[in-house]
């Protein structure tokens, strides 16, 4: 507590309204009514804030947003509205979305699994997971909408500033903005001088950081603008297994910007950016476990610990077991590669007590790159002004980790491999065999054992696509997935003298995914494949065995989602006075979306060779969706939606410097289309649309001649139909729930000298699910009745309970032991941390058996557990950052700045369960620098650290699918960063 409060009263951080000018221009009084963002309006990147609108004497400027699509002083926007100047930025060491959010009131972001992050504003995120879910915060740049997109991995570059809008804002700024926005607004060319600046910087991790920037005026009306970053370090993780470093980052981004201006009327700028990673970047940081000695669960429901969780509780292992291969032909057992009663697979598996050090054998890999092309046009007609935002944008994404961040024992002397090697051979009654052997282990046991690649064709190692050959099995995966974008914007703004103005517009966007695919590999995988599909073909003629289940890995397949969508919005102001106005806003948005899916393991019997599944023996009659009649290839889905949403908003000046403002505003989130998964799940195949009707007050006020500035949000939303996911045989489903949310938040600069400023903020929020909403929690799919027991399905890995419908425990029990016998499988026995029992058995021969024999008992893939009263994930009860920066200033012109930085974030729970393990603490982080600056600014040199405190804080995490053990991965910051920069400007 000492070193808190010493950390406290030394540090203090910026609000997320550091003074700083961000863009400016004349003010005319058809501003206050109307949108007027054109050349005449809109400042460039080198301009400074009009010294009228502020006090000079004071250290507080204004920043200039245009967060209702005109250009307004921050403190004029009735809107709850965190924006950061090019200067806010360099400042507070805000060089990505990790240092953003925590300057933020009310905001978190954290990375997420399949190389996605959420970005949480109010307790509303991207809690959706899917190919087919819409962003809750809506990811603007220059305007313009980004349906998808890599920036939140890229750094900060060349930034005319960042807009941050709280609360939902679907009417001007795009489709299914329900938690708000966040708006990058790059630098423009500065038409009337030649500009450059560079920095180079270097910290530990043997990082290298550079940065650059050059503005060129080709004529009078004419300019371009060159940008770019690059950066390269060592990983933050280290790998006790070959001793090296992992998930560092290797990147560059490049962005061109030309702008022509013929008349002060028109302005068209056009906006070309690249961004490139290949890297060793680990999409999971740590997996956090308390094992689970039946391996029924894999990973007990109570805390996280530094253990990994139970390998027989894994799909590869249930697949690979004595009992399994019995089930399917007892001849086979002897090939099994453990029994679900013998020992741990993973036995001896070390996972190190540190978040940032692990032991895994396989090495992640990482490519990412990015695309986008922009334009924007703007005419003044006079009466009334143009503005046209289009654009193109691809991005893509590659990525492969270690799926369990574990080091398996070697296989050189497992029992089963030792069987496959003597028997099968040709001669032998298992000479069917001799294909799989010849494959998985061509040199022995000993000799290592071969495994596929995640392969497209769906035929791994069976097809010629291999990994190679290893002692122990190597387990990963991958996630991949490639976008395009087309969207145009335009809308009319009129800026009439009277009382009356508005603004009318459209958009139309046109968003393709393609190979949007999970892969999850293992050796077991491809032994079960290899086995089961020899000993279905040995019977066919000319085939003798050499046939295999692909795909012989897990594998999510959508090859194909589309999302048209279109919008029409307006708005009109009303200004009764000069000081009081009213806004009144309406948007209809209509979403088309489709999509082609299906979940792949071990279906097809398909012979060795097959250049792809479609080749399969079978195939033919596989049925890839259970919920259409007939035989699907694959799941086809489309579904529309459509909603009319708007806002409607009173501002009241009680003079230039005092605003009080009272909202109403309606924002909307399409549905959509959850993956296939078997019938057997309780799974809708689609999910609804989400609805939040938000209340907003708010006063913006200057104080004691500009020295003060204190800003008071209050708000309240009643949400209808959140979407939030859930991991459901190794697949990400939504469902959705009802939630009431509100708080407060505060933002104020005080500068009590000009040259002393101290920024603060704060922000409550409670949230709360509301209604009746009941859903079964994967890690306890008892949900807390002690009179179940929890089966561990050795077909898939999942889990179901069997119920008593009367009689308690003793008859569920009793039951289960019965039914196993018959299959050779044991009875329950006890889990620790459930309150109840569990065994491996077959839930489809458990509810055959409880219908043939009429035993009072219910089979079914969980107890639900009700919801209600429960808060939303990444919703931090407090947050809260203060600061403080010192200029002084020497002789010839030379100043030093130093600065420190404060931020806390509160506890919350990343799930909606709320269980004690899904606890998330909070955590504070520190930054500070000193800046020397040479006269004019001319050159600079800073030191810096960031994360002075090493703070290895949790900012989120998910739990895995019960096929995978139900293990915890977890997400940190970023931890401690030192160094210094150099650099100038001119």
């Amino acid at each position: 507590m000492k070193k808190f409060e010493l950390l406290a009263a030394s540090a203090l951080a910026m609000t997320a309204a550091m003074p700083a000018a961000a863009q400016t221009g004349a003010t005319t009084s058809a501003q206050n009514t109307a949108p007027t963002n054109g050349p005449g309006q809109e400042a460039t990147s080198a301009q400074s804030i009009d010294p009228n609108a502020a006090s000079a004497d004071t250290g507080i400027q204004d920043i200039v947003v245009t967060a209702q699509r005109q250009s307004q002083r921050l403190q004029d926007v009735p809107i709850a509205v965190s924006a950061f100047s090019a200067d806010n930025i360099e400042k507070q060491q805000i060089v990505n979305p990790i240092a953003l959010q925590q300057s933020l009131p009310s905001i978190t972001f954290t990375k997420t699994g399949f190389t996605t992050s959420s970005f949480t504003i109010r307790g509303i995120g991207d809690l959706c997971v899917g190919v087919t879910c819409d962003q809750a915060t809506a990811i603007h740049v220059n305007d313009m909408p980004l349906a998808t997109t890599r920036l939140f991995e890229s750094e900060f570059f060349d930034l005319e500033r960042v807009e941050v809008l709280r609360g939902p804002q679907g009417t001007l700024f795009g489709r299914n903005a329900t938690s708000g926005v966040v708006n990058f607004i790059t630098a423009k060319p500065d038409l009337s001088s030649v500009h450059a600046a560079g920095e180079f910087e270097y910290g530990n991790y043997d990082s290298k950081r550079a940065k650059a920037m050059f503005n060129l005026p080709i004529t009078d009306t004419l300019g371009i603008r060159v940008a770019g970053t690059y950066l390269k370090r060592d990983g933050y993780t280290f790998n006790t297994y070959d001793n090296s470093r992992i998930d560092d980052r290797d990147l560059y981004a490049i962005r061109g910007t030309l702008s022509w201006e013929p008349s002060s009327d028109t302005r068209i700028d056009l906006m070309g950016y690249y961004f490139r990673e290949k890297d060793n970047r680990s999409r999971i940081q740590k997996q956090l476990c308390h094992r689970d000695p039946t391996g029924v669960l894999g990973c007990l429901p109570d805390t996280k610990s530094y253990e990994t969780t139970n390998g027989l509780s894994t799909l590869a292992a249930v697949l690979t077991s004595t009992e399994f291969f019995n089930v399917n032909n007892p001849a086979l057992g002897r090939f099994a590669l453990q029994s679900l009663y013998g020992a741990d697979p993973y036995a001896g598996v070390v996972n190190p007590a540190d978040v940032r050090t692990v032991r895994l054998d396989y090495r992640p890999t990482y490519f990412a790159d990015e695309e986008q092309y922009m334009v924007k046009v703007f005419h003044d007609f006079g009466p009334v002004n143009l503005n046209i935002t289009g654009g193109y944008t691809r991005n893509s994404v590659d990525s492969t980790v270690d799926y369990n961040l574990a080091v398996e024992a070697p296989l050189a002397n497992n029992a089963g491999l030792a069987n496959l090697n003597a028997l099968g051979r040709a001669g032998s009654p298992f000479a069917f065999l001799n294909g799989v052997r010849q494959t998985l282990i061509p040199n022995g046991p000993a000799g290592g054992v071969c495994q596929s690649a995640s392969d497209p064709n769906n035929v791994g190692v069976y097809g010629g696509n291999a990994i190679g050959c290893f002692p122990q099995s190597l387990d990963f995966d991958r996630s991949r997935i490639q976008n395009r974008q087309f969207s145009a914007e335009a809308h009319i703004d009129s800026k009439f003298d009277g009382m009356f103005n508005f603004l009318l517009g459209g958009i139309y966007l046109d968003s393709l995914s393609k190979n949007n695919d999970y892969f999850v590999n293992a050796f077991g995988l491809d032994y079960a494949s290899g086995i089961l599909g020899a000993a279905s073909s040995a019977a066919i003629p000319g085939v003798g065995g050499n046939a295999f289940l692909s795909t012989p890995f897990y594998r999510n397949d959508s090859p194909r989602f589309r999302l048209k969508s279109y919008g029409i919005f307006g708005e009109t102001y009303f200004e009764f006075s000069k000081r009081a106005k009213l806004t009144l806003g309406l948007r209809y948005n209509h979403d088309d979306k489709f999509v082609q899916a299906r979940n792949l393991t071990l279906n097809v019997l398909t012979p060795y060779g097959a250049q792809g599944i479609q080749n399969g023996f079978n195939y033919a009659q596989v049925d890839f969706d259970p919920t259409t009649p007939g035989i699907q290839d694959y799941a086809r889905r489309n579904v529309s939606f459509g909603r009319l949403t708007g806002r409607a908003v009173f501002d009241y000046k009680i003079d230039d410097n005092k605003l009080l403002y009272a909202s109403y505003s309606r924002g909307y989130k399409s549905g959509g289309i959850n993956p296939p998964v078997a019938a057997s799940f309780s799974v809708p195949t689609t999910f609804t649309p989400e609805q939040v009707d938000a209340f907003e007050i708010g006063s913006k006020n200057t104080f004691l001649n500009g020295a003060l500035r204190l800003n008071v949000t209050g708000f309240y939303y009643k949400y209808k139909g959140l979407q939030l996911s859930r991991i459901v045989a190794r697949t990400a489903v939504n469902d959705n729930v009802d939630a009431n949310i509100y708080g407060l938040e505060a933002e104020a600069i005080v500068a009590p000298i000009p040259r002393f400023v101290v920024n603060m903020n704060a922000s409550y929020l409670h949230t709360e699910i509301t209604g009746n909403k009941a859903l079964i929690n994967p890690r306890l799919p008892s949900g807390g009745r002690t009179d179940t027991v929890i089966i561990k399905d050795i077909t898939n890995a999942s889990n179901c309970v069997v119920i008593p419908n009367a009689g308690g425990a003793a008859v569920s029990n009793g039951f289960v032991t019965a039914v196993n016998r018959g299959i050779g499988l044991q009875g329950p026995t006890s889990i620790s941390g459930t309150g109840t029992t569990g065994a491996f058995g077959i839930c489809s021969v458990l509810q055959a058996q409880a219908a043939a024999t009429q035993t009072p008992v219910t089979v079914t893939d969980g107890v639900p557990v009700g919801l209600n009263g429960n808060t939303l994930p990444q919703a931090p009860t407090y947050k809260w950052s203060v600061g403080a920066q010192y200029t002084m200033d020497f002789g010839s012109g030379w100043s030093l700045v130093p600065r420190a930085d404060l931020n806390y974030t509160g506890n919350f729970s990343a799930s909606v369960f709320n269980m004690n393990i899904d606890r998330v603490p909070g955590y504070e982080v520190v930054n500070a620098q000193v800046q020397l600056n040479a006269p004019d600014d001319r050159f600079y040199l800073r030191a810096f650290v960031q994360n002075l405190t090493n703070n290895n804080a949790i900012t989120g995490q998910a739990v895995a699918d019960q096929s995978s053990g139900l293990y915890t991965n977890i997400f940190t910051i970023e931890p401690r960063r030192y160094g210094a920069a150099v650099g100038f400007k001119f």
